[in-house]
């Protein structure tokens, strides 16, 4: 099976709460699961953002597995779905009117190191939070870094903006690959960084990934959370710097090991 198609299954079986919260450009469908207990402070994790960093959908499975959260998470395992097939299967993923551009776009038929949509959209540069903004943002399609035609263009963030909005979350967290490093700021005040650090240290002693600071970037679902939610918000990139993109099944345990506890540590301090 693919990953979709995993994460499918994944959710059927699941006997908690759980929800589809949209479709993707290709009309698949984007998928929350439920750890934890209702009543306390509730956070959504997501995974998969990028195409190319499909493995993370594997670690949200196994947060789900792993549950024990003292408070209460949403996962999100896989919310570019069309992207990340088009990495694992190639261009008969898509639609076929679809398939010729985006070969065209990528240069031929290897997807491997692709990280937007089905519309070559990246997901994560879509979010109102200083769109357009950062070092690397590109005006039109791409296989990385093209804005969109606006913020939230896209139905994939689009159904991550409504769910985030309706849930209230007390924190977020979004998992890529690749450099174990955790980024946690996005231009608060002085106040809301001190705040915000607290947490970004737990994230920090969970994985053993230091803190940085993503300069240059815009337009992240981190980003639009802590610029428009106010929320504590962090990207952790999993899996080691040596490890080639896209990182594969060889990478997982590894990623598995230093990353399955954040959830519990962090909901814990809510």
């Amino acid at each position: 099976m693919n990953v979709y198609e995993e994460v499918g299954a994944f959710y059927e079986s699941f006997r908690g709460e759980k929800r589809v919260i949209g479709v993707s450009r290709e009309g698949r469908n984007l998928y929350a699961l439920f750890v934890g207990r209702a009543g306390g402070a509730v956070g959504i994790s997501t995974y998969a953002i990028h195409a190319r960093e499909w493995i993370t959908a594997y670690l949200a499975m196994q947060h789900v597995r792993r549950g024990l959260v003292r408070g209460g998470v949403w996962v999100v395992p896989l919310v570019n779905p069309d992207g990340a097939l088009l990495v694992q299967e190639g261009a008969a993923s898509v639609r076929t009117s679809l398939r010729g551009g985006l070969e065209y776009l990528n240069g031929g038929a290897d997807f491997s190191l692709w990280k937007a949509n089905a519309r070559a959209v990246d997901l994560n540069v879509n979010f109102d939070a200083g769109w357009g903004t950062g070092r690397q943002n590109l005006r039109s399609p791409a296989p990385a870094n093209y804005i969109g035609t606006a913020p939230f263009s896209e139905p994939e963030t689009q159904a991550l903006r409504d769910f985030t909005l309706e849930i209230a979350p007390a924190f977020t967290l979004s998992w890529h690959t690749k450099g174990e490093v955790v980024y946690w700021r996005y231009r608060q005040s002085a106040l809301r960084a001190v705040r915000d650090k607290k947490y970004a240290k737990i994230v920090s002693a969970a994985t053993g990934y230091p803190l940085a600071e993503a300069e240059g970037s815009a337009g992240g679902y981190k980003d639009w959370c802590v610029e428009k939610l106010r929320i504590p918000a962090f990207t952790v990139e999993a899996g080691r710097e040596s490890f080639a993109h896209p990182l594969g099944f060889s990478a997982l345990a590894d990623i598995v090991t230093k990353n399955l506890d954040v959830l519990v540590k962090l909901s814990s301090a809510f």
